[in-house]
């Protein structure tokens, strides 16, 4: 069985994000295989800074059995309004489960906070992940140049 369809053999625990996880954060946005070529723009100057971890509900994924805490992926929910802002799996340990986990966790955090609805604007490589893990297609985010010079597909969590 490939690396990319491997099941969580690891403990993988998921923790609240704090400000010195912000540089390790960035590391994996900037990182990821799926901003590569024509879609590098959109993180190349990203980052994700002790401010952004402080004013919202960010989440990290955190691997043990050998991985020395590693931060294996992480989402961030906004509140107000309801939003899935980010969510990234380090490249190396996508199909094994992670962003299964992460997006249950989400749910249950957003339960938590009476939200029912959650909307994510996805990146266009991530559509078949969100569809295969509940989320529903409800739109398209249009084109907003230079940044994300192309239209990106809209989901909503419906949150049980």
């Amino acid at each position: 069985m490939g690396a990319r369809t491997s099941p969580v053999r690891q403990a993988v625990t998921i923790r609240r994000a704090v400000a010195r996880d912000a540089k390790r954060l960035t590391r994996l946005v900037r990182g990821s295989g799926a901003y590569e070529g024509r879609y590098a723009s959109a993180v190349a100057d990203y980052r994700v800074g002790p401010d952004y971890i402080e004013a919202h509900r960010v989440f990290v994924a955190v691997g043990a059995d050998g991985q020395g805490g590693r931060i294996l992926g992480f989402y961030s929910l906004v509140l107000d309004p309801p939003e899935l802002d980010l969510l990234f799996v380090a490249d190396d340990v996508q199909g094994r489960g992670i962003g299964r986990l992460l997006v249950a966790h989400m749910q249950a955090e957003a339960r938590a906070a009476g939200i029912d609805r959650l909307k994510v604007v996805s990146h266009v490589p991530a559509e078949d992940f969100y569809r295969r893990v509940g989320a529903v297609r409800t739109g398209t985010a249009l084109a907003n140049p230079p940044a994300v010079p192309w239209d990106r597909p809209e989901f909503e969590f419906r949150v049980p």
